[in-house]
């Protein structure tokens, strides 16, 4: 089976956030090792529809045939994820792909191993929108200058997607001022006029459209229609200590993205294992492409942006990433 491997090296470990918002406990440490013939392995989720996958590939026993034993736990973001990851506590995690080129920049030495959610490529409806109220003015993008924009996480990908959409429509963005709301506060925000608009991915985009708001700008898809926002980590140490492992979480991981890619009604009902997603919001809301590669050209471009932004600090070596068939 053919995956993608970015190797992302350096020296020094360092929190980031992945997507956004406080953290929660991790949990106990735990390390691999043997449950019943399966190697056990800890996997850091966030709950979100992003990471329904994960617990696809549980259920339908994905990863049981690769002989590994997934153990997820649920934190609010990186701050609790990557630690868990580098320390040894747990074996993958899960992470926007900015935070993970920002930890890069700043010494956490993590391997992306296998791709999560990526952009619908669909202009008109995609899993994350800017949102806002139904009288405003703003009908694109390029009305976005000298406005207020919640963001779920300062210095991320969401005003990195928010700012490029800017450009593409013809706009300039320095004069946005984003102020970070998180996402189940955002509808309220925009409602109420705390901010003129909200940067809002599912379930927060359709829960804001059952409120009025309207979805105006798409900025995952604007900035690339085949975008990798995300995927599944491991640390440096434990990639090389255990390299047939990470062979078959990253097979089996695609397995279950594609598995998730083919049946939308099946992760329409897993999320609410794991989320507090309401089952009627779970049937309206947009899912995103579950992806089976990570989309290399991407990656270099959501690193060239946060160059340009300033929010990736240190230097980032994409020079190791690579195809393995």
């Amino acid at each position: 089976m053919r995956r993608t491997l970015i190797s992302l090296t350096l020296a020094s470990t360092v929190v980031l956030a992945a997507c956004g918002g406080g953290d929660e406990e991790s949990g106990d440490g735990g390390g691999s090792g043997e449950a019943g013939g399966l190697t056990a392995i800890r996997v850091g989720a966030i709950p979100i529809v992003d990471v329904a996958p994960l617990y696809l590939g549980i259920e339908q026993g994905i990863f049981e045939e690769a002989g590994l034993d997934v153990e997820p736990f649920l934190a609010q973001g990186g701050a609790a994820i990557v630690p868990a990851v580098v320390n040894g506590e747990a074996q993958f995690g899960f992470s926007n792909i900015t935070s993970l080129l920002q930890a890069t920049g700043r010494g956490v030495p993590l391997a992306l191993v296998a791709p999560g959610p990526g952009a619908t490529g669909n202009l008109e409806d995609d899993f994350a929108a800017v949102v806002v109220p139904a009288d405003s003015p703003v009908q694109s993008a390029a009305d976005l200058p000298g406005l207020r924009v919640a963001i779920n996480s300062i210095n991320n990908i969401s005003d990195t997607v928010v700012r490029e959409s800017v450009r593409q429509a013809g706009g300039d963005p320095a004069s946005i001022e984003f102020v970070e709301i998180p996402f189940p506060d955002m509808v309220a925000a925009v409602s109420t006029g705390q901010v003129d608009a909200a940067f809002a991915v599912e379930p927060t985009a359709t829960a804001g459209e059952a409120a009025g708001l309207r979805r105006v700008s798409f900025p995952y898809v604007e900035t690339d229609d085949d975008l990798t926002v995300a995927g599944y980590f491991t640390s440096d140490q434990y990639a090389a200590e255990n390299a047939d492992v990470v062979q078959r979480f990253a097979e089996a991981m695609v397995e279950a993205q594609e598995y998730a890619q083919a049946n939308p009604d099946q992760v329409r009902a897993v999320l609410g294992s794991y989320t507090q997603i309401a089952p009627e919001v779970a049937e309206q809301l947009t899912l995103p492409t579950f992806q089976s590669e990570i989309n290399r050209e991407s990656v270099e471009l959501l690193l060239e942006l946060g160059n340009q932004d300033g929010i990736i600090e240190g230097e980032v070596d994409l020079e190791q990433l690579y195809l393995e068939d």
